[in-house]
C-alpha cells in the first residue's frame, strides 16, 4: 500500500540567534511595494514548486544551499534557502546582488545560518 502525504511545503524564515527577528523578513517588507510583490511570488512559486526550481528561478550555491533569483529593474535580489525537515523551506540570507560573481561573504553567512539551523532543528521543524 501507498501512503501519500498532502501536506504542502511550508516557508519559513532563519531567525538571528542574538535578536530572534528576521533579516530576511525586515528586507523583503522594507522593499517598494512593487518589488516586493514580486519577491513574494517567487518565493510562492518555490514554495509550490516543493523548493525546487531550476535556472533561471534558482541556482545552487553549495551544499543544499541554492538562491532565489529575483530581478527588477536594474536590482538582483539574492535570496539563500534550502529544503529542511517536514517539508520546510527556510529563507537564511537575503541580499541585492551588485557583482557578477556572488560574494563569498554571503555565502559564508549562509553557511553559517544554515549550520545553526541544522544545529538548532527544533525551532524550525
Amino acid at each position: 500500500m501507498i501512503y501519500l502525504n498532502n501536506e504542502e511545503y511550508k516557508v519559513k524564515f532563519y531567525l538571528n540567534p542574538r535578536n530572534g527577528k528576521s533579516d530576511v523578513r525586515r528586507y523583503i517588507y522594507d522593499l517598494e511595494q512593487k518589488e516586493r510583490n514580486k519577491v513574494l511570488k517567487y518565493i510562492e512559486f518555490l514554495r509550490i514548486n516543493n523548493g525546487i526550481l531550476d535556472e533561471p528561478y534558482s541556482k545552487h550555491i553549495s551544499g543544499k544551499i541554492r538562491e532565489l533569483r529575483v530581478d527588477f529593474s536594474s536590482n538582483r535580489h539574492r535570496i539563500f534557502y534550502f529544503t529542511f525537515l517536514n517539508k520546510n523551506i527556510i529563507l537564511l540570507l537575503v541580499f541585492l546582488k551588485k557583482t557578477t560573481k556572488t560574494p563569498i561573504n554571503e555565502i559564508n553567512r549562509a553557511e553559517q545560518n544554515y549550520n545553526y539551523v541544522i544545529n538548532n532543528k527544533q525551532i524550525y521543524e
